[in-house]
């Protein structure tokens, strides 16, 4: 029994059901923010639940170079069982020219940070001008062409800028990742242009904003599928039994991961094993030691 788990698999009263052992495939969270302070007080309990409902591997967001190094930290402490990416998130994009790059270039070459990001473009919030944005945007992709690591991308109310400029670098790039992708088949279409796979997460699980992910999750081919949990964000909206924090943990992939796969007519453990298939592709890891 996990520790702080009950023995029908509940936390404390008012938090809610942990999925231990639903699937007999692992699962793989390609976008966790493990370094958020809601998880500083519990950290080690939120790894030990996500490994025992399933979720054997995850990628950590970096989403600054201080977030990205302490990405990096963790995966360090966590080998083969985390990884960090390295990068800074459109919101942060007015310190960019302040970061040096070099910085960045020492922690891309660690093998535990695999992939340039959370980069790309967000005009929702326009936390950043979208001129800083943009350089921020290009000379991440710039990075990931020199290191090649794939991207780890983040666009909000900027489809048309971010596919134009990263068409004019998808032929160079090893890979990337829409990351907490929200679009419908239209959007779908051109990030599979470009070559991107697509990351799926809780917003799939909302009815009342997930009707356009809804409709294009069936489309997404077999072979580009991810699935993330964005924790702490994005807590499933249709859980039965949510926590009263409403924070978001890993163990909750296992509900994302049956979700989708009834919107694809498919098994969760055939799910699991494709998605879990391309993410070890994708960021060039492989099965944690038994």
């Amino acid at each position: 029994m996990v520790r702080g788990l009950d023995r029908r698999g509940y936390n404390a009263p008012g938090t809610y059901h942990n999925p231990v052992n639903i699937l007999s495939f692992a699962l793989i969270d390609i976008g966790s923010n493990l370094t958020h302070e809601s998880f500083a007080s519990d950290l080690d309990a939120v790894i030990a639940r996500a490994s025992a409902a399933g979720v054997v591997q995850q990628v950590v967001t970096g989403a600054d170079l201080a977030g990205s190094r302490r990405a990096a930290l963790l995966a360090a402490l966590h080998p083969r069982t985390l990884f960090g990416t390295a990068g800074v998130h459109p919101h942060h994009a007015a310190g960019f020219a302040a970061c040096r790059i070099e910085d960045f270039l020492e922690l891309l070459a660690r093998p535990e940070v695999v992939a340039v990001g959370e980069c790309g473009l967000d005009y929702h919030r326009d936390l950043s001008p979208r001129t800083a944005q943009r350089t921020a945007f290009v000379a991440q992709l710039e990075l990931a062409v020199l290191t090649r690591k794939p991207v780890f991308l983040h666009q909000r109310d900027a489809h048309e800028d971010f596919s134009a400029i990263l068409a004019d670098y998808a032929p160079r790039l090893a890979g990337g990742v829409a990351h907490c992708f929200t679009g419908g088949p239209p959007e779908l279409e051109r990030y599979l242009a470009l070559g991107l796979a697509i990351g799926v997460t809780g917003w799939v699980c909302d009815e009342r904003r997930g009707a356009a992910l809804r409709e294009a999750v069936p489309l997404i081919p077999a072979d580009r599928l991810m699935l993330e949990t964005d924790a702490p964000y994005l807590l499933p909206r249709d859980l039965a039994a949510k926590p009263a924090s409403r924070r978001n943990e890993p163990a909750m992939l296992v509900h994302i991961a049956r979700v989708v796969a009834a919107m694809r007519a498919q098994s969760p453990e055939e799910l699991a094993a494709a998605t879990t298939r391309n993410a070890r592709r994708l960021f060039g890891f492989s099965a944690k030691d038994s």
